[in-house]
């Protein structure tokens, strides 16, 4: 499957990387995999999204590469496995283990699925063993999370290239969980999106609807609503953009071995300084199934109501 990625160079004038994707197993299934190759002329290298596609589409112009795990308006909790080998896209679990039910995330009135196209940018890690002094809290072990809130909705495994506007602090469980707010710079309003401000402006609403998103998604699950840092105020581009390069100094030491990632796979094909590096030519992917997604006993349609007045 080609990924769905405009071939036209994009405003910055850099050659756009493509990629394609091979999707192993039934969707609404753990066996699901979502697997990504870089395509070079008439070859396709297999690639981790965690680790092979570079953080930034033009450094100078601040325009990073986003891939995206869940579309708008859909509920499974698509996300690029931390432990899989070469990282693929799997269906997260309700308890964060092999053993969990596949998780979707309820919707919870007025909220029908994600608000925005939701993924994370490549090559940055959200470092557990470091404690934000703005926070309070360690990382969540992830890569960093991003929102992007241009008009078209994407597919899971898109890879968007996107501008950095904002971002929210999300305590979620004691963890940092640092939330960007960005646009794909293919969008009309890309132009005039130039740092947080210009969100409320031209996407009246939706700021607010972010944070009280991130504060209930996990009440249904039996969570209680989640907290902020800043008391829930988003910070600016400029901040947004020091805590993404503080995430890619980690991942920097994560992968090549410095930083103790714990299950985390490291397996790369493309960066030659670090322990993970394999020949990309004996590496083999299983085949490109395309299957139909697996019967839900239980629909992710249903509805939740929370009552937001008794809160603290």
């Amino acid at each position: 499957m080609l990924v769905r990625v405009d071939d036209s160079a994009p405003t910055t004038g850099h050659k756009l990387t493509r990629y394609s994707l091979r999707r192993a197993g039934r969707p609404f299934t753990k066996d699901y995999k979502v697997y990504f190759e870089r395509i070079n002329g008439h070859h396709k290298i297999p690639v981790s999204p965690f680790h092979d596609i570079p953080l930034y589409h033009d450094e100078e112009k601040k325009i990073f590469n986003m891939v995206v795990e869940v579309p708008r308006f859909t509920n499974a909790k698509f996300e690029i496995s931390r432990t899989e080998f070469l990282n693929p896209i799997t269906q997260d679990t309700d308890d964060g283990d092999a053993d969990g039910t596949l998780r979707f995330n309820r919707n919870v009135f007025p909220y029908k699925g994600y608000l925005w196209n939701y993924g994370a940018l490549p090559q940055t890690w959200e470092n557990p063993n470091y404690t934000n002094p703005d926070t309070g809290e360690r990382g969540d072990n992830d890569p960093i999370d991003a929102c992007e809130i241009g008009r078209a909705i994407a597919d899971t495994g898109d890879v968007k290239q996107v501008k950095v506007l904002g971002v929210l602090g999300l305590i979620d469980q004691k963890e940092t969980d640092w939330k960007l707010i960005v646009i794909d710079v293919k969008d009309p309003l890309a132009d005039e999106m130039k740092d947080i401000n210009d969100v409320e402006r031209h996407f009246p609403g939706l700021l607010g609807a972010t944070r009280d998103w991130f504060r209930v998604y996990k009440i249904p699950e039996g969570h209680e609503p989640n907290g902020f840092a800043f008391g829930g105020m988003y910070r600016d581009k400029k901040y947004a953009l020091k805590m993404v390069g503080e995430c890619n100094e980690a991942w920097k030491g994560l992968v090549r071995g410095k930083i103790d990632g714990g299950e985390i796979s490291l397996k790369n094909t493309t960066l030659s300084d670090t322990p993970g590096k394999l020949d990309p030519g004996k590496v083999e992917l299983p085949p490109d199934e395309d299957l139909p997604p697996a019967h839900l006993e239980r629909k992710p349609d249903e509805w939740f109501f929370v009552d937001r007045n008794t809160w603290p």
